[in-house]
């Protein structure tokens, strides 16, 4: 008994923190996953797809609790020359093609080459992703009315706030719901999630790239799924290593390899786009109080439930509230 309890205290252990961290961080993945898929070239509905089926997936196949892992920028940039030359369903093919390299990345237990990257690497990659993080906040922070810089302002306040008076509830989802029933009582005239772009309202549906299954096809994917893989990887075992040293709980980076291919392929499957781990989502979700699985499959489902079952709900979320936890990771993130 002992050894059946084991698996599921690693999921239950911090049922309400990890639940609660997961609604934050589904919320943010919605305009990231929308800018990511512009990145790319593709239809929103493909990056969104893709940061429900990763989280998903990654939560059962994964090497590290409680990292975030969905639709990147790391990963969205590479796509764009296949896309444009190619068309989506290319694409799909190199995500599955990238998903067995790092399958096989784990299975000849590449992970442990983590262990030679040293502490001031660690240190760069960090503060110069935090850097990147609230520099892709500046967009909405341009040309936009006063009330969207008050929104922001009192944003911040809650999230730094409220934690002064419980922290039952994580002070971003709070920031967030405030923001939200404000814009909506005051008729507040800023941007909303409804402006960035189309948001898909049926489930996903299950099947393979339609591709020639030739030589050639195999030419144009192999150094595209190459690429995505190594950098894929490179981003996720870095990520789990700060992780790591957040929650000070090791992580077995072999296995966050495998999962990650898994996670991949299980994406293209269902229509979505390659991605990775998240280390602006995943620092969200550890200061939320998540800590467990739990957390990482509530964020890619409950992403899932707001856009099919939600949507008119989603939709009114203000852009500003979403700005605010942005520029909070950002700050966190910083070392």
């Amino acid at each position: 008994m002992k050894h059946m309890r084991s698996p599921l205290r690693g999921w239950f252990s911090n049922t309400r923190s990890d639940i609660l961290s997961g609604l934050v961080v589904a919320l943010a993945l919605i305009p990231e996953a929308i800018g990511f898929s512009v990145i790319a070239g593709v239809d929103p509905k493909v990056g969104l797809y893709a940061s429900v089926v990763i989280a998903c997936v990654i939560a059962f196949a994964g090497g590290r609790p409680a990292m975030i892992s969905a639709a990147t920028a790391a990963t969205a940039v590479l796509m764009t020359d296949l896309v444009r030359d190619h068309g989506v369903q290319y694409l799909l093919a190199a995500t599955i093609l990238m998903g067995i390299f790092q399958i096989l990345a784990g299975l000849l237990k590449l992970g442990r080459l983590m262990r030679f990257v040293s502490q001031s690497v660690m240190t760069g990659f960090v503060n110069a992703l935090a850097i990147l993080i609230f520099l892709a906040q500046l967009p909405q922070l341009v040309d936009v009315s006063a009330a969207t810089y008050g929104l922001v302002a009192l944003g911040l306040a809650i999230i730094y706030g409220f934690p002064r008076l419980t922290r039952a509830v994580p002070s971003p989802l709070v920031a967030i719901a405030v923001l939200t029933a404000l814009t909506a009582a005051l008729r507040l005239d800023v941007r909303t999630v409804a402006d960035l772009g189309q948001l898909p309202s049926a489930l996903p549906s299950f099947g393979f790239p339609d591709v020639p299954m030739t030589l050639e096809t195999l030419q144009i994917l192999l150094p595209v799924s190459l690429t995505l893989a190594t950098v894929g990887l490179l981003e996720s075992l870095l990520t789990a290593q700060i992780v790591d040293d957040m929650t000070d709980t090791p992580s077995s980076k072999n296995r966050e390899c495998v999962g990650q291919g898994v996670a991949n392929m299980a994406s293209a499957a269902f229509g979505g786009m390659g991605g990775c781990a998240m280390i602006g989502q995943s620092v969200i979700n550890v200061s939320s109080g998540g800590r467990g699985r739990l957390s990482t499959l509530t964020a890619g489902v409950f992403l899932l439930v707001l856009l099919v079952v939600l949507q008119d709900l989603l939709a009114i979320v203000p852009v500003a509230a979403l700005t605010a936890v942005m520029v909070m990771v950002s700050i966190n993130t910083f070392s």
